[in-house]
């Protein structure tokens, strides 16, 4: 039975995560980054005293939730129809008032749309996720996403992907936190790559030793910057630039006539030799550890761009155009001194100052390459590990509770 307006008006909240009731509702409890940093969330609210319960449907990682003391709620969000979003927010009220719960992280859009209702009637803080979306689907999916804008605290991937939302539903700044997405850290670890790996996938690539490889994953497609990568090999091969092949990983089935446009205008420019496109590969982890340096030329911003943090986190240079999240995701001058940069950031669409920082990314000396690897790898293990974003996630409770907002 839920509780009413009066009481829920008259409800003390917990000053501090000790003694607190979060609830995460996630789409599943299968293995994703999303679900392992709420995991690592509901672990460390179990460690700070709280009680931690993640609603969503069965996954494999409900029993490791269950082994450290967090609760799983059955619970089916993401759903767009009104019925049963209206069953949902009914459902939580009900569970929100019984379990005297005093947080409501929502991290999907149907989640949210059910929990604005229910926690309004008892009173608990709403946070919410935004997800990752272009624009224009952003605005198609307005009605939708307009609960996720009105949490008490609204969390993000990026700036970039924030600010249509913001623009949209006039979210003030101060509500909005940024928590880049994490990617499995053990998995894109260079010392988990074994150097077998590593050596059958260059004799499958068909690159002679010694010659280095600037990997450039991507599926091949027109807004992902091959045709700038070329005329950027052709500016490199007329300064000098020699024993450096630029292998194009990603799918280059769906965009066939690009993907012959691609060679048409490499062997127009005389770089075709330079070049491979090998296909999708699944096996990522041994494609950067194979590689030397990463070039993300992308002329339109990706959604996620995640490619930026796992060659970071195999402890490579990136050059990556500035567009959409990317630059947020790097450390580059003039945000940070030039001794202390991960990677590049480069004009999109301009092959003169993507081929100038490929020189530099290429011409580190075999100890300004280490200390860049050094640093490259301690910076994805601090943005991007699924622990960093639990102790941020934290945080923003502790925050709510303390300041009463």
């Amino acid at each position: 039975m839920a509780i009413t307006a009066d009481s829920s008006e008259q409800r003390v909240l917990p000053r501090t995560l000790a003694g607190a009731t979060v609830l995460q509702i996630v789409t599943a409890l299968r293995d994703s980054s999303q679900v392992r940093t709420t995991i690592s969330a509901a672990r460390a609210l179990v460690q700070v005293g709280a009680r931690a319960i993640v609603a969503g449907e069965r996954g494999e990682l409900v029993d490791e939730l269950k082994s450290f003391g967090g609760e799983w709620l059955p619970l089916v969000s993401a759903t767009i129809n009104p019925t049963k979003l209206r069953a949902n927010a009914d459902a939580l009220d009900q569970f929100l008032a019984a379990e005297r719960v005093d947080i409501v992280h929502a991290k999907n859009a149907g989640a949210a749309w059910s929990a604005l209702i229910a926690t309004d009637r008892n009173g608990a803080h709403l946070i919410t996720d935004l997800p990752d979306l272009p624009p224009k689907r952003m605005w198609l999916a307005a009605f939708y996403l307009g609960a996720l804008s009105r949490g008490d605290r609204v969390i993000s991937h990026s700036m970039f992907s924030a600010r249509p939302m913001m623009e949209r539903h006039r979210i003030p700044p101060e509500r909005v936190s940024v928590v880049p997405r994490s990617i499995d850290l053990r998995r894109f670890n260079p010392l988990n790559v074994p150097p077998e790996r590593v050596a059958n996938l260059r004799q499958v690539w068909g690159i002679p030793h010694g010659v280095r490889i600037a990997l450039v994953p991507g599926r091949i497609a027109p807004w992902n910057g091959h045709l700038v990568l070329a005329k950027a090999a052709r500016i490199l091969a007329d300064e000098g630039m020699r024993g450096v092949t630029f292998v194009l990983v990603g799918d280059d089935r769906m965009h066939r006539r690009f993907a012959r446009k691609f060679w048409k205008e490499a062997q127009a420019a005389g770089v075709d030799a330079l070049c491979r496109m090998v296909g999708h590969h699944a096996d990522m982890p041994a494609c950067y550890a194979a590689s030397d340096i990463v070039v993300v030329p992308y002329t339109s911003p990706p959604v996620y761009g995640r490619v930026v943090a796992e060659a970071q986190a195999m402890a490579l240079p990136v050059v990556a155009s500035s567009v959409g999240p990317l630059p947020e995701n790097m450390m580059t001058p003039p945000r940070v001194a030039d001794e202390l940069r991960t990677g590049w950031e480069v004009a999109p669409g301009d092959p003169a100052e993507l081929a100038k920082a490929i020189a530099a990314a290429v011409a580190l000396d075999p100890d300004d390459h280490r200390a860049h690897a050094a640093r490259a790898r301690q910076f994805a293990e601090y943005m991007f590990s699924p622990n960093r974003a639990a102790a941020a996630m934290l945080e923003i409770y502790a925050s709510l509770l303390e300041t009463g907002d």
